[in-house]
């Protein structure tokens, strides 16, 4: 081949490559994830190198289960979003989030094709599940207490290095997570503890980081 014709093959490849990164840039799809803490998921979430872009929308709203799926829901409302996420807790020690009221949650993000990433008792089970296979229901006041050894330094809540410091165990805590529901025969979310959907939403993040 000539050396005309070898520039002319590769600058087609090298449009063709360029056009098929644009091409997947262009189809990234636009995303709400509204929590139901004010920091803690938020601040994970926005951790990952995907949430940086303008696709991605990420909101603390502070407020109990079916009040974080209608606020979603007002959100999608006002403006298109090819994927919403809810994520919020089973957390008994709260008034207002009964057993009822966290079915209600689920059927209503359901109706509306919104998806959960919900956790029995709390958000903390993600974290627990990159160290290690919980199967076994953990007092909320435990898990400052596991995490912080675990951790080897002190756990805080409302971190916002908690993504950084739990990436390398990621691809162990969700195996950990999909054992842990598939354990569940018949699957009650609201009485499965410990239980956690967080996966799902790292996992379809995560194929979108680049």
């Amino acid at each position: 081949m000539s050396r005309n014709k070898e520039r002319q093959s590769q600058s087609r490849s090298d449009k063709g490559f360029t056009e098929r990164i644009l091409g997947t840039r262009d189809t990234i799809p636009t995303f709400l994830i509204v929590c139901e803490g004010e920091k803690t998921e938020p601040n994970y979430f926005k951790s990952f190198p995907v949430s940086t872009r303008p696709e991605v929308t990420i909101i603390g709203a502070s407020c109990e289960t079916v009040a974080v799926v209608n606020k979603a829901i007002e959100l999608m409302t006002a403006k298109k979003f090819d994927r919403v996420w809810c994520v919020f807790d089973r957390d008994p020690s709260k008034v207002n989030n009964t057993a009822h009221r966290f079915r209600e949650a689920l059927k209503i993000a359901a109706k509306e094709n919104i998806n959960v990433a919900y956790s029995n008792e709390c958000f903390e089970i993600w974290y627990l599940l990159h160290f290690h296979y919980f199967n076994t229901g953990v007092p909320r006041s435990d898990y400052k207490k596991k995490l912080t050894k675990l951790l080897g330094c002190d756990y805080e809540k409302n971190s916002d290095d908690m993504y950084v410091k739990l990436e390398d165990k990621q691809t162990q805590a969700i195996k950990h997570a999909k054992n842990l529901l598939a354990s569940y025969d018949p699957h009650e979310p609201e009485n499965d503890n410990p239980a956690t959907t967080v996966h799902l939403l790292v996992e379809e993040l995560n194929r979108y980081i680049r």
